[in-house]
């Protein structure tokens, strides 16, 4: 085990954490819950980083670190749908989009092809973390300085339904913002792999059909 896999595994740890305190609502469950996603979201940027830094890329890390981002973002998201913070049928779409892309990964993976991740599925994730910390700490951030101004703006700039919805608003905005860069990013995914594993697969010829038909897209 090298450091940069230590750095994942504890981000897969935190993600209980987080659920457990989002859930059960505990005193400013907001704030500790965005700390904790923040601090997740911290170790996604160090163990990559450190794992091409020191040469130590392991298949493990390749395995695990994909998989730390995707229930980072699922355990984050269905809290704020049960919170009833964030819309139902966006996370439906986000979280699907998820499952959808690992079952094609290990489609690809069997066959041995290995599709490269692209920059758009980095903005993706950004737009993900800008919108869940958004709406974590919207309605409070939205209060306190509304008490603190006694701006208007910072309960009337957008109409959600919530008293206060500035920064609430802004998160369901990056939202938006995110799901389609899921879909977008899912729809190039797909394209490039039926187009290396599309014909293989239907005349049956491919790995899954006991006959290997190996390929790599760099």
């Amino acid at each position: 085990m090298t450091v940069p896999n230590y750095l994942t595994l504890a981000r897969i740890l935190m993600v209980p954490i987080l659920v457990v305190v989002l859930l059960t609502r505990v005193t400013n469950h907001e704030i500790i819950g965005v700390l904790v996603f923040w601090a997740a979201s911290l170790t996604d940027l160090l163990d990559g980083y450190l794992a091409r830094k020191w040469g130590q890329v392991t298949t493990l890390g390749k395995l695990l670190d994909p998989l730390a981002d995707k229930l980072l973002i699922m355990g984050a998201l269905i809290s704020l749908v049960e919170l009833d913070m964030a819309p139902a049928w966006m996370t439906f779409i986000i979280l699907g989009r998820e499952m959808a892309i690992t079952g094609l990964r290990g489609i690809a993976s069997e066959e041995g092809v290995t599709i490269a991740a692209e920059r758009l599925g980095k903005w993706k994730l950004g737009f993900q973390i800008a919108s869940i910390s958004c709406l974590l700490l919207g309605p409070k951030l939205d209060l306190w300085l509304l008490e603190w101004t006694h701006l208007g703006i910072f309960r009337f700039f957008i109409r959600f339904p919530r008293p206060y919805s500035f920064f609430w608003g802004m998160g369901v905005l990056l939202l938006w913002v995110a799901m389609i860069l899921s879909v977008w990013s899912a729809v190039t995914y797909f394209r490039k792999f039926w187009h290396k594993l599309g014909h293989s697969l239907l005349t049956g010829h491919g790995r899954l059909s006991a006959h290997e038909s190996p390929d790599r897209i760099g």
